[in-house]
């Protein structure tokens, strides 16, 4: 069954006043599934540099490789073939028909530097993640907005429960393993996507002296997930220089396998943390590194805890691109241990602050860290959120809601 991806209109839209479009992500998040089903829907020519001659011919003869085709084309997995940056700039120069061409990469426009010079300003970016769990359940719209509205309003949740959700954190977001039916299947196909990120995308994206450094720096990186990053203390386990951890530590995020959460503050001067989160892009990986079912999770709810906190910064990030706010996310911590999970930061400066619970009950002293965001935000401060696995939406303190974290992929009204 075909799941409807939710920037799809964004990029028909993009397509229709942009030269180029480039989608950006990670394998098997079903870039390649968007892009033939818009290249067939638009008449557009499908190429692929996975394989192999099309890869050699892009390579070895830029300009002449794009000559051959007169309308639009859509290029799968283009930083295969850096070479093609400069033919694509010369051709939307020639001719800056709109939608001319359409582009994807596993690797992030960032890490591709010739694509990323060469485009600016001719080309429109979007990010395909693993699927998002509205995606899943087929319900629309974005919390962002909600949060980011003048005024929040209480919508009633019905929560599935915390096994319901304890599943959703197994399962995580890649169309594939989703639609395996045992636990021993999509365990194989895991074992296979982290040995070809691991041995095909690292040796090509970057000069990795010791590839099979990855898979343990990766499962380090699960364990530690929604924690402050302290390259000096990975560096010290893995027994390797600071600089090395921090461009494995690039290479990762260049493939959209890790990310991080940076540090808010208003102050540059105020006492605040300034390391940022790590966090895996999917906690089905995640569970997958760390060998977790759903008995070893509820055996340990702290490790429960912590994934349901990474599962709620990056659904919001997914819905992030295609929310009506533009938004930033951030982590909040003061020298004095105070702290706020995720922070949202509107274009106006506007601040949200976003707790995450595990628990079903809550307590005043989990307003401890909302209270210090509060003050150090000031005026700009808009509301407090509390995600719980209870069942209630709830007032909870001044400008503070707490709400079952279902309303992540409930409808929104």
């Amino acid at each position: 069954m075909l799941i409807q991806r939710y920037i799809t209109p964004l990029v028909e839209t993009a397509l229709l006043d942009t030269p180029a479009v480039y989608i950006q992500g990670p394998r098997q998040a079903g870039k390649s599934t968007l892009v033939k089903m818009l290249s067939e829907k638009t008449g557009r020519r499908y190429l692929s540099l996975d394989d192999a001659a099309t890869l050699a011919a892009a390579r070895t003869d830029p300009g002449g490789f794009l000559a051959r085709f007169d309308g639009p084309i859509a290029i799968d997995e283009v930083q295969a073939a850096p070479e093609l940056a400069r033919a694509i700039k010369a051709a939307i120069d020639r001719d800056r028909k709109p939608g001319k061409f359409l582009l994807t990469g596993s690797a992030g426009i960032m890490v591709i530097p010739d694509l990323a010079l060469q485009l600016v300003g001719r080309m429109e970016l979007h990010t395909l993640w693993p699927l998002a769990q509205r995606e899943i359940t087929g319900t629309h719209g974005s919390m962002i907005d909600e949060l980011l509205a003048e005024e929040f309003v209480s919508i009633p949740i019905k929560s599935e429960g915390r096994q319901k959700l304890l599943a959703r954190l197994i399962a995580g977001g890649y169309p594939e393993p989703l639609h395996r039916t045992t636990s021993e299947s999509k365990a194989r196909w895991f074992d296979s996507y982290e040995t070809t990120i691991l041995q095909r995308d690292v040796r090509d994206l970057a000069n990795v002296e010791n590839l099979g450094i990855f898979p343990n720096l990766l499962r380090l990186l699960a364990s530690r997930e929604m924690s402050i990053l302290n390259v000096a203390d990975v560096a010290r386990t893995l027994s390797l220089p600071q600089t090395t951890v921090k461009r494995y530590l690039a290479v990762l995020s260049g493939l959209f396998l890790t990310g991080s959460l940076p540090a808010w503050h208003r102050n540059a001067n105020a006492r605040l943390a300034k390391a940022p989160k790590a966090m895996l892009v999917d906690t089905g990986l995640a569970c997958h590194l760390m060998d977790l079912d759903q008995d070893r999770l509820e055996a340990n709810s702290t490790l429960a805890g912590h994934l349901v906190e990474n599962l709620a910064a990056v659904e919001l990030i997914k819905q992030a691109g295609w929310a009506k706010t533009r938004s930033e996310f951030f982590h909040f911590r003061t020298l004095s241990g105070a702290e706020v999970d995720l922070v949202l930061e509107d274009r106006r400066g506007r601040v949200v602050g976003i707790e995450v619970k595990f628990s079903q009950t809550l307590s005043k002293t989990d307003l401890r860290g909302m209270e210090a965001l509060r003050q150090a935000a000031g005026q700009n401060f808009l509301r407090g959120i509390i995600l719980y696995s209870g069942h209630e939406t709830l007032p909870f303190g001044p400008d503070c809601w707490a709400v079952p974290i279902d309303a992540l992929w409930a409808d929104c009204r």
